[in-house]
């Protein structure tokens, strides 16, 4: 099964260097958010706008090393009704099969993420 990750270049250029991924989230909630394939384009609208060169991740979850759990977002959120796959740890690189730019409009909004 594949999920989803949303992050800027530079920060998937400095895991290239490192040796894994992380994400500013890990350290600060415990866990690196994720999306399904139909999640990933309402939440890059509502959260990822202003993000400057971001990129996708498409990531494997049964090659994660991390633990992957799927949970409901805090109550009031917009997506409170949906469960989201979170990685509870960093994401192994090998875990991560593809990393792509999406498509916007030229009102910032994304439009596709080019499977």
């Amino acid at each position: 099964m594949l999920i989803y990750h949303l992050t800027s270049r530079s920060r998937w250029e400095d895991a290239l260097q490192q040796g894994s991924y992380t994400a500013e989230s890990l350290a600060v909630e415990g866990f690196i958010h994720c999306s399904t394939d139909a999640q990933l384009l309402p939440v890059a609208n509502a959260f990822y706008r202003d993000l400057a060169d971001p990129v996708v991740l498409r990531i494997e979850a049964d090659r994660l090393e991390a633990p992957l759990r799927w949970e409901a977002p805090e109550s009031g959120d917009t997506f409170d009704a949906e469960r989201f796959p979170h990685v509870y740890g960093p994401i192994n690189l090998d875990a991560v099969i593809a990393a792509t730019g999406p498509a916007r409009s030229p009102d910032g909004s994304y439009t596709g993420f080019g499977r």
